[in-house]
């Protein structure tokens, strides 16, 4: 709630999606300091505390019983593809079952976006990882004289993810679609505010 709060005063006016890893009292206090933000679970963070309950032997099996679940083009598909995976699962592995039934509120704003846009929110995977590397960075170094030196270890840190520039036109690439479906959604909400023909 403080780094919440720390945000809105310096100048994060509004949130639309936060796609959070499990982490405990996080979407309260998101529903606290922007109360219509919508607040999604990770699916990969999920897919992995899913597994902590699953014998190896079985983690091939559970992958494809639950793929189905989370790939599913409605909520109501889900749901049912979700009572498929709990009656053939759910008396050897009880705890997946609750596990996605305590999260299902916050797994399902995902499967309201087209399969592009899902491919970009599913996990929070990408930007944990930046995140790792200027923290390694920064750590490796421990002083700064000044801010501009930090932002420079920052940059730096950033700039070493891709040295060559390559991983650039291959990002943009895989980002197309999903703008595509970005800008569907959009227009369609214009038009949902704003009908064609109306005043």
């Amino acid at each position: 709630m403080q780094t919440f709060t720390e945000l809105k005063n310096r100048g994060v006016e509004d949130v639309c999606t936060l796609v959070c890893d499990g982490l405990k009292g996080l979407p309260e206090a998101i529903g606290q300091a922007w109360p219509a933000a919508v607040v999604q679970t990770c699916i990969v963070h999920l897919l992995r505390a899913s597994f902590a309950y699953v014998g190896r032997q079985d983690w091939a099996a559970i992958a494809n019983a639950l793929k189905p679940v989370y790939t599913a083009p409605t909520e109501a598909a889900a749901l049912e593809r979700f009572y498929e995976f709990a009656e053939v699962w759910g008396a050897k592995y009880p705890a997946i079952v609750r596990l996605w039934e305590n999260l299902w509120t916050e797994f399902t704003p995902f499967l309201a976006f087209d399969a592009e846009i899902r491919r970009v929110i599913c996990s929070t995977n990408a930007i944990e990882s930046v995140n790792a590397r200027i923290r390694r960075a920064v750590r490796a170094r421990g002083h700064f004289p000044n801010e501009q030196a930090a932002l420079k270890c920052v940059y730096l840190a950033v700039l070493a993810l891709d040295p060559t520039g390559d991983g650039q036109k291959r990002w943009i690439t895989l980002w197309k679609a999903a703008l595509n479906a970005f800008v569907r959604v959009s227009q369609l909400r214009i038009l949902d505010v704003w009908p064609v023909g109306g005043t």
